[in-house]
């Protein structure tokens, strides 16, 4: 479906064209992501920055995810955690990890790029795919916290189920493909290689402005 995310971040610039001009914030979930988030700000004439979420892992298949958590802590939790084995203890456990790799990134990227403020700004939120749309979610509702003036998801590609999830966060989503047979966003792309930080904090090194929130409340969809 797409060479890689490059080509991906291409075709959804071309979809998000109406905020040319518009000075968007474009945010990129770290790691895959954030070269995504690059171009297409680059296509639109905005600003290029992260959203700092995790997603939570469901016991013994790390690939699927029980829910997600934003960088003040807040939680969303998916409706299958119990049925895969995820107790209150086992969340909390993984909670506590995540939260660590989050920490971890904000240290490693906050010395070359201080967080853009999105309050009152043309927001558009991009990853490279969503599955269960665990983080996405995370990320939405980290933003609406902080009240920009518009909020969009752009993504290449995810099943309808997720994106009925996501309409509901947003004021507008852009998904360029919605297939019927669905297993993971690697198997829509040729070329997915891995993102590493060194790559992240490269196209970080730029604009610098402020702006956070702390709410630590749970979400459950």
């Amino acid at each position: 479906m797409f060479y890689d995310r490059n080509e991906a971040a291409i075709k959804l610039a071309n979809k998000l064209l109406p905020y040319k001009g518009r000075r968007p914030l474009v945010l990129g979930i770290p790691r895959g992501a954030v070269p995504m988030a690059k171009v297409i700000a680059e296509q639109l004439n905005g600003d290029c920055d992260v959203v700092l979420v995790r997603k939570l892992r469901a016991p013994y298949s790390p690939e699927l995810a029980i829910g997600s958590i934003d960088e003040n802590g807040w939680t969303y939790i998916a409706s299958i955690a119990s049925a895969v084995g995820a107790d209150d203890a086992y969340i909390a456990h993984e909670k506590k990890i995540q939260m660590e790799t989050i920490q971890q990134r904000r240290k490693q990227y906050t010395p070359v790029h201080t967080p853009l403020n999105p309050t009152g700004r043309i927001v558009i939120v991009v990853d490279d795919g969503l599955a269960t749309g665990a983080t996405m979610i995370a990320a939405l509702y980290s933003l609406i916290k902080k009240d920009p003036a518009k909020l969009i998801c752009a993504v290449p590609v995810a099943p309808a189920d997720t994106l009925n999830k996501i309409n509901r966060l947003v004021d507008q989503v852009v998904c360029l493909e919605v297939p019927e047979n669905f297993q993971s966003v690697g198997q829509f792309y040729e070329h997915f290689p891995q993102v590493e930080d060194a790559e992240v904090k490269a196209i970080l090194q730029s604009k610098h402005v402020t702006g956070k929130t702390d709410n630590h409340d749970t979400y459950v969809i």
